[in-house]
């Protein structure tokens, strides 16, 4: 009953979708750190000769990420307004950079070099970016929104030039990141279902017609359908990846003792992470993850709900959808649900290009829940201690009568 009491209280507190949203942000990015440690350990062995040295470096992407969270939690939204249309164009031009002067890793040229063994993936950025610029724009045309011509244009195009962008990249995986945060900003807008069924449509067409015309994603998919058809190939990563979950059972083989991060699973600490979580720490440790993304899942929509400006409730939904949607992806590859498209699992994964950016856009969320109004009182808040009050007055009580005057008694 207490329990009950204090969740209640916290989902009434005026601070209570801050404290939600930052508790499962920090608890994700802790476990994240733990798992890239354990899982990367061998592989940071053998290329750099130490076995923390992947960590330390997931380290340092997670202290800067918290940083600028922090910051980003201090803005107001009139600051994220202004921020929309430089924000998007800084974007089209990494993009457009990394066409030119970036590198290629795993057949995508995504990857622009900084320094060293630092490199800046201007595709995540570009996430942030779209969230921003969209619901700013929308907002802006928010009275004319019932028009098709507003609601699309320029949205539509735009959004269309990063997708392609991205798409010439060989990113296929952030392009339907990417195509689903739009969808997901259109669908809070209160755009029509009739468009969602066409766009999915396109977008159908558009995967078959990429898939069939690279060889490698077309093994891809049919190991999808398969992996025992080429479980030495294509079909080895899933198969591995399921063989990790189904060794941990209920509670795992322990921290640290991962049998399939000595090498049996490609990508372990980044696209995989969810098998090695699943090896080490078992179901519970697996079912925790979902947790923690469910409540961020909950905080975004409390937020798309409650939210009197349009601006903080279209960023909302994207950023809800970026997370949640590259989540089910992520998962739904290592099940074995969804093919394989190579995008990490959000703040968990290794890798700086994908966690900072999260980062800033969960601050983002939390300056939203800062500045959230209060809820209004529950309707049976006030009628219960008016009834508790109304029942103390109503208990008997002993009065004392007093005498008359001349009674004669002394």
């Amino acid at each position: 009953m207490h329990d009950e009491v204090r969740g209640r209280s916290l989902l009434h507190h005026p601070r209570g979708l801050y404290f939600l949203l930052l508790g499962a942000a920090l608890l994700l990015l802790g476990l994240g750190l733990v798992m890239v440690l354990s899982a990367s350990s061998i592989l940071s062995l053998k290329q750099t000769g130490s076995a923390y040295t992947l960590a330390q470096r997931q380290l340092l992407f997670a202290v800067i990420g918290i940083v600028l969270m922090l910051v980003c939690s201090r803005l107001p939204v009139m600051v994220w307004r202004r921020l929309a249309w430089p924000g998007l164009i800084l974007a089209l031009a990494l993009l457009v950079a990394v066409l030119v002067i970036g590198v290629e890793v795993s057949g995508q040229r995504n990857w622009i070099d900084i320094v060293g063994p630092f490199r800046l993936q201007p595709s995540e950025f570009a996430k942030l970016a779209v969230i921003v610029w969209s619901a700013d724009l929308l907002a802006r045309k928010e009275p004319m929104l019932n028009r098709w011509s507003h609601l699309l244009m320029p949205l539509l195009p735009i959004a269309g030039m990063v997708l392609v962008l991205v798409l010439l990249e060989g990113d296929v995986g952030n392009t339907l990141i990417l195509a689903l945060i739009v969808s997901g900003v259109l669908f809070a807008a209160g755009a029509p279902l009739r468009l969602f069924v066409l766009l999915g449509a396109l977008g159908v067409l558009a995967i078959g017609m990429l898939t069939l015309a690279a060889p490698y994603r077309m093994s891809r998919f049919t190991s999808w359908l398969d992996p025992q058809a080429d479980r030495l190939g294509d079909g080895w990563q899933v198969i591995q990846g399921q063989y990790a979950l189904g060794t941990g059972g209920w509670w795992g083989v322990g921290l640290g003792a991962s049998r399939e991060k000595w090498g049996s699973l490609p990508e372990a600490h980044t696209d995989f992470i969810y098998s090695v979580i699943g090896e080490e720490l078992g179901l519970v440790g697996t079912l925790s993850v979902l947790v923690l993304f469910g409540i961020v899942a909950f905080v975004a929509f409390r937020l798309v709900v409650a939210s009197p400006d349009l601006f903080v409730r279209l960023a909302s939904a994207g950023v809800g959808t970026w997370i949640i949607g590259q989540a089910v992806i992520n998962v739904g590859a290592v099940l074995g649900l969804l093919p394989i498209t190579g995008v990490p699992l959000p703040l968990v994964s290794y890798g700086g290009s994908s966690l900072i950016p999260l980062l800033m856009a969960i601050g983002m969320l939390l300056s939203f829940a800062r500045r959230l109004p209060p809820p209004e009182p529950r309707p049976g808040a006030a009628s219960g201690r008016r009834g508790s009050a109304d029942a103390e007055d109503a208990r008997p009580r002993l009065y004392v009568v007093p005498e008359p005057e001349g009674s004669g008694r002394r």
